[in-house]
C-alpha cells in the first residue's frame, strides 16, 4: 500500500486488521499464494477504489512462475526486497522476533503480541503527543 498509495495505508491497515481472520492460516492453508496476493489486493482496492489500483497492487504482490533473469528459482515478488530492507534495519536495533516495537529508537519491551484494542490506545494516548 506504502507504493501505490500512502496517504491510505492506515486506512487499508485498519480494514486488514478488522478482516484479519480472513488471512490467518487456516483461512488460507488450501489456496496458493498467489491467490492470497489477489484477496490481499482486492481489499486493498475497496481502500483505493478502482480495479486499476487493485491491479496495481497485485503486480506488487504476486510471485511470478518463471525464474528469475539470473536463473534463481525463489524470485519473491516486487515488495521482497522491501521487507528484507526492514529486517535488516531491525536487526540493527536487536530485533529478531515479532511483535517488536521501536519507539523513538528504543526497544519498547512492555507491548505483546496479546495486548488489546483498550491496551494499545491506552499506550499510544500516553506515548504519542
Amino acid at each position: 500500500m506504502l507504493r501505490v498509495a500512502p496517504e491510505k495505508f492506515w486506512e487499508f491497515s485498519g480494514l486488514l486488521f478488522e478482516r484479519q481472520k480472513e488471512f490467518f492460516d487456516v483461512a488460507v492453508v488450501k489456496e496458493g499464494r498467489n491467490e492470497t496476493y489477489e484477496r490481499l489486493a482486492r481489499l486493498a482496492g475497496e481502500v483505493l477504489g478502482g480495479d486499476d489500483s487493485e491491479k496495481e497492487i497485485y503486480e506488487l504482490l504476486c510471485v511470478s512462475d518463471k525464474p528469475g533473469e539470473d536463473g534463481g528459482l525463489n524470485v519473491g515478488n516486487q515488495v521482497t526486497d522491501d521487507v528484507k530492507y526492514m529486517v535488516k534495519a531491525n536487526r540493527l536495533t536487536g530485533v529478531h522476533v515479532t511483535p517488536t516495537v521501536v519507539f523513538d529508537g528504543t526497544v519498547e519491551g512492555s507491548i505483546s503480541s496479546s495486548w488489546t484494542k483498550d491496551q494499545w490506545e491506552e499506550w499510544l494516548v500516553k506515548n504519542v503527543r
